[in-house]
């Protein structure tokens, strides 16, 4: 039915793992596909999955909601459309090294954060702080992508965005306390993290290979919940040598699995969530009300 490339938003972890157990079982091939799954590592995050689509060196980015928006309001505009949400529910936060004694959003003032310089991250952080009672005056730090996560252990920035199921296990895995800062207990309502995304124009020239692509995944992601110690021991084969020492990859998949949704439900997206977050753009400035006339997303491909 057609070859189809992945680029991911990060290097192999939990939040991907239906992936590499529908490419290993063979599930893509049983659905007449080839599959390639693309780790940012390959070219040291120089292109993010974005801009991968937006190129054409990809059918699907693994990305944030709120790159499906940037896409499409940026002045090239790029026909993006969300068709899957890897997680019902999200388990991002902001953290800190409990031994930073910052112990909530409002004490970041004046101290570091380490951004991925995603469009609207910045200022979402920086509202969190202000929704929290403190000013927003954060010092943005912009280290390369992939050595993010190392500047908070080692005291280069004080604070950085991560998911508690693979980060977030790894400090504990190392006996690294953290203080964790989810955006929903500060009003902000943040939409879905990470989505499976395409363009418009290739989901109407490749509808059914692209459906074919979603079904194949979900049951990847099903036998993940289903037999968890059969998709870690797929996953860690291709987890970075560095990931294998540092994680205990098993408590990530017990962590992320029930975040997947069952089969009824997985992938699919609500619009009152992100009208919530379209709404909240609006309100602080970050979008105008223009956002509220396009498609972002679609659950079509998942019926």
């Amino acid at each position: 039915m057609g070859n189809l490339k992945v680029a991911l938003d990060w290097t192999p972890n939990t939040n991907h793992t239906g992936f590499f157990v529908a490419k290993e079982l063979g599930f893509y091939e049983e659905a007449g596909l080839e599959v390639q799954i693309i780790s940012p590592a390959q070219d040291g995050y120089a292109t993010t999955p974005a801009k991968k689509l937006e190129l054409g060196e990809c059918d699907f980015a693994i990305a944030p909601f709120e790159s499906v928006i940037s896409l499409n309001t940026k002045a090239k505009k790029v026909n993006a459309v969300a068709i899957a949400a890897l997680l019902q529910q999200d388990i991002s936060s902001i953290v800190t090294l409990t031994s930073s004694e910052i112990t909530r959003p409002r004490d970041l003032d004046g101290r570091t954060y380490a951004s991925y310089q995603a469009r609207y991250e910045d200022a979402i952080v920086k509202q969190m702080i202000i929704n929290d009672g403190g000013k927003g005056n954060l010092d943005f730090m912009y280290p390369a992508k992939l050595g993010i996560w190392d500047t908070l252990l080692k005291n280069v920035a004080d604070s950085t965005w991560i998911f508690d199921n693979w980060e977030g296990v790894e400090a504990e895995t190392n006996g690294v306390a953290l203080n964790h800062f989810r955006l929903a207990d500060y009003d902000v309502p943040y939409a879905y993290s990470p989505v499976i995304a395409a363009t418009a124009e290739a989901i109407a020239e490749r509808k059914e290979p692209y459906k074919a692509f979603l079904q194949a995944t979900k049951r990847g992601f099903q036998l993940a919940i289903n037999d968890p110690k059969q998709a870690v021991g797929i996953l860690t084969s291709h987890l970075p040598e560095r990931d294998v020492k540092m994680i205990n990859v098993g408590k990530s998949q017990e962590f992320v699995s029930p975040y997947y949704g069952d089969e009824a439900e997985w992938g699919s997206m609500e619009k009152d969530r992100i009208d919530r977050f379209l709404l909240w753009l609006i309100e602080h400035e970050l979008a105008d009300e223009s956002v509220l006339d396009h498609t972002f997303y679609t659950n079509v491909l998942l019926l």
